[in-house]
C-alpha cells in the first residue's frame, strides 16, 4: 500500500479528466482522500497503491465521469424575488397572455382578497411590435396592483395601479440608462425599462420573507446538482447576497453547490458604498466566496438598451448604460486595484468593445492572477473576437439565449440588429477559433438551470429533440468537447479556480457520473442523459430520474 490511504475509490469509469492530451479510453479509477483526488489510474494499480481497510469503494463500471459542471452565470437568490407569481413561458400571443394573467388575478383573489399580481418569462414576440403598455394588465387584473417581468428580466411593465403605489407619475432620472418610458403626455406608459426603473415597484410590492428565500435557494442549489453542476457563478448580489450564502453554508450539511458571487456596483453608488463593497473583497465561507465585481456596459437589444457601434433599425442602441464611460473605465480600475476579479454584461457589440478598452487600461488579469471577463458577448465584431484572445479576456456566454429567436429573423433581436449582425450572434465558435478562454452558462432563470440543455444547446444551435428545428449560424457549433471544456475547465478558470473542473491529483473532488459517455452522444441525447450521481468534496449524492 502506497504513502496515502484513499477514503474513497471510485472504480472503473471511463474518465473524461480535462487535463490537456489525456483521452485514455480504458476504465480508470480516481482515489479521492480529504475531499481532494489523489491519483488517477488503471483500477488494479489505484487500488493496490491506495486502498484500504476503510477504504470505500463506488463501482463505476460501465459509466463515464468528468468534472462536475460549473454554471458560469445565475442568478438563484435573484430569483426567488423576481420569479413570484405566473410563469409566462408558454404564453405565445395577446389572447394566452390576457387569460394567463385573469387567471392569477383570480386566485391571488382567492387566497388573500388582494394582494399583487406579479408574472414572469413573457416573450416580447407575443407583442409583435406592439407598444408595452399597462392596458393589457389593467384590463386583466381589474385594478390589482401588477407587474410582469420579461424573460431578460431587463424590461418589466405595471399596472396603473402598480405605478400609483410606487409614486411613479412621469419620466425619472437616473444615473444610468434606465427609463420609465411616457407618452406624448408624458404619462407613463407602465414599461420599465432596466432596474433602476422597476425597483420603486419592486419596493412597495411584497417580498419574500427571509427564510422563505433561503430555502428557495437552497432548492435551486439542490437541483443543479441533478443535471451534474456542482457549482456555479452567481452574477448579481450585494452584502445581504453574501450574509444568506453565509447562513446556507452554516447549516445542515452546508451549501449543496459551490459558489462564487459577484457585487452589483452600479453608476450611482456612493464613495461610502463603493468602500464598504470593498471591505469585503475577502469574504467567503467553506463552499462560498465573494471578491468578484458585476458591471453593466448596456442593456438588452431587444428594447434598443444594448449599445452597437452602430444604430439598430429604430435608430436606438448608441448609449451605454453609464452616462460617462470614463466612469465605467476609472469603477474598472478602482475594484481592479482593490482586488476583485471584474465581470461586466456586454450585449452589444460596442458594449463589448468598449469594455475590452477598460480592461485594457486598467490591465485585463485582476491582481489575483484571474482574467477579467465579460458576460453575454451576443453580437460581436471580428475585431473584437481578436482582441478578446490577444488580451486573455474571458468570454462567458450563454448560448441557451437562442431559444428566442424566430428563423425567419423577425424576433426583435434579430429585427433591430439586421441581418448582418444578427449573424455574429452569439459567436462561441469563433471565440473558440480564436483562442480566447469560454465559460458557460445558463443566466437562470432566464433560460433552464439543467447543463444538460446548455450542452446541447452549444452543440446544436437549435431546440434540443426538435430535429427538424432552425439551426442558428452552424459554423459556430461548438463539439461536444468544446461545450464540455466551457463548462467544466473553462467555467473554472473563469472564476479563478485553478483546482476545479479537472480530474488530477490535487483537484477538488467534484464530479459528475453519467450513464453513458457525454462526449459519445448527439447533442439531442445529451439534454436528457442521466446523470446517477454527483460528489462535492468527494461526498456523493445520488440522482435517480
Amino acid at each position: 500500500m502506497g504513502e496515502a490511504t484513499a477514503d474513497l475509490i471510485i472504480a472503473g469509469a471511463r474518465v473524461h479528466s480535462m487535463v490537456d492530451g489525456d483521452a485514455d479510453p480504458s476504465p480508470r479509477s480516481i482515489a479521492i482522500a480529504g475531499g481532494r483526488i489523489i491519483a488517477l489510474g488503471k483500477p488494479d494499480e489505484i487500488a493496490e497503491a491506495f486502498g484500504g481497510p476503510s477504504t470505500q469503494v463506488d463501482d463505476a463500471s460501465g459509466l463515464t465521469i468528468t468534472p462536475g459542471l460549473i454554471d458560469a452565470h445565475l442568478h438563484p437568490i435573484q430569483g426567488v424575488e423576481l420569479c413570484q407569481g405566473a410563469d409566462l413561458g408558454g404564453v405565445r400571443d395577446l389572447r394566452d397572455l390576457r387569460n394567463a394573467l385573469a387567471a392569477e388575478a383570480a386566485r391571488v383573489r382567492a387566497g388573500s382578497g388582494g394582494g399583487w399580481v406579479r408574472a414572469w418569462n413573457l416573450d416580447y414576440a407575443v407583442f409583435d411590435g406592439a407598444p408595452l403598455t399597462s392596458r393589457f394588465l389593467d384590463d386583466a387584473v381589474d385594478g390589482l396592483p401588477a407587474m410582469v417581468f420579461f424573460f431578460d428580466f431587463h424590461t418589466a411593465v405595471a399596472s396603473t395601479e402598480a405605478l400609483r403605489l410606487a409614486g411613479i407619475t412621469g419620466t425619472m432620472a437616473f444615473d444610468d440608462t434606465s427609463e420609465v418610458v411616457v407618452d406624448a403626455d408624458g404619462v407613463p406608459t407602465g414599461e420599465l425599462r432596466e432596474d433602476s426603473a422597476y425597483q420603486p415597484v419592486l419596493e412597495v410590492a411584497p417580498k419574500p420573507s427571509r427564510d422563505d428565500t433561503l430555502e428557495a435557494a437552497r432548492a435551486t442549489f439542490a437541483k443543479m446538482r441533478r443535471s451534474g453542476l456542482t457549482g456555479g457563478t452567481i452574477m448579481d448580489g450585494n452584502s445581504e447576497t453574501l450574509d444568506l450564502l453565509q447562513a446556507l453554508d452554516s447549516t445542515g450539511m452546508g451549501l449543496p453547490v459551490r459558489i462564487v458571487s459577484a457585487m452589483d456596483i452600479k453608476p450611482s453608488y456612493t464613495a461610502e458604498t463603493r468602500a464598504a463593497i470593498k471591505a469585503q473583497v475577502d469574504r467567503g465561507g467553506n463552499r462560498w466566496r465573494g471578491g468578484v465585481i458585476k458591471l453593466y456596459a448596456d442593456g438588452v437589444i431587444d428594447t434598443g438598451a444594448g449599445w452597437l457601434y452602430e444604430a439598430d433599425a429604430d435608430g436606438a442602441g448608441l448609449t451605454g448604460f453609464w452616462p460617462d464611460q470614463a466612469d465605467f473605465a476609472a469603477t474598472v480600475k478602482e475594484f481592479a486595484e482593490a482586488g476583485f476579479q471584474i465581470a461586466t454584461h456586454a450585449i452589444g457589440d460596442r458594449a463589448v468593445g468598449e469594455t475590452i478598452t477598460a480592461y485594457e487600461a486598467a490591465g485585463p488579469i485582476a491582481r489575483t492572477g484571474v482574467p477579467h471577463r465579460i458576460e453575454h458577448l451576443e453580437t460581436l465584431q471580428p475585431r473584437d473576437v481578436e482582441r478578446l484572445a490577444e488580451a486573455g479576456i474571458t468570454a462567458s456566454m450563454q448560448l441557451p439565449h437562442m431559444q428566442w429567436r424566430i428563423s425567419d429573423g423577425s424576433d426583435e433581436w434579430a429585427r433591430r440588429l439586421g441581418p448582418e449582425r444578427a449573424a455574429r450572434g452569439w459567436a462561441a465558435g469563433s471565440v473558440v477559433r480564436a483562442g480566447a478562454p469560454l465559460a458557460l452558462g445558463s443566466d437562470w432563470p432566464i433560460a433552464d438551470l439543467d447543463a444538460r440543455v446548455g450542452l446541447a444547446w452549444a452543440m446544436l444551435r437549435r431546440a434540443p429533440g426538435d430535429t427538424e428545428g432552425f439551426v442558428y449560424e452552424p459554423e459556430e457549433r461548438l463539439s461536444a468537447a468544446q461545450a464540455l471544456h466551457g463548462y467544466t475547465r473553462g467555467a473554472a478558470l473563469a472564476q479563478g479556480d485553478d483546482d476545479l473542473g479537472i480530474i488530477r491529483a490535487g483537484a477538488r473532488a467534484d464530479l459528475a457520473v453519467w450513464s453513458a459517455d457525454p462526449l459519445g452522444v448527439s447533442g439531442d441525447d445529451l439534454a436528457t442523459l442521466p446523470v446517477r450521481a454527483t460528489y462535492l468534496d468527494g461526498l456523493r449524492t445520488s440522482h435517480v430520474e
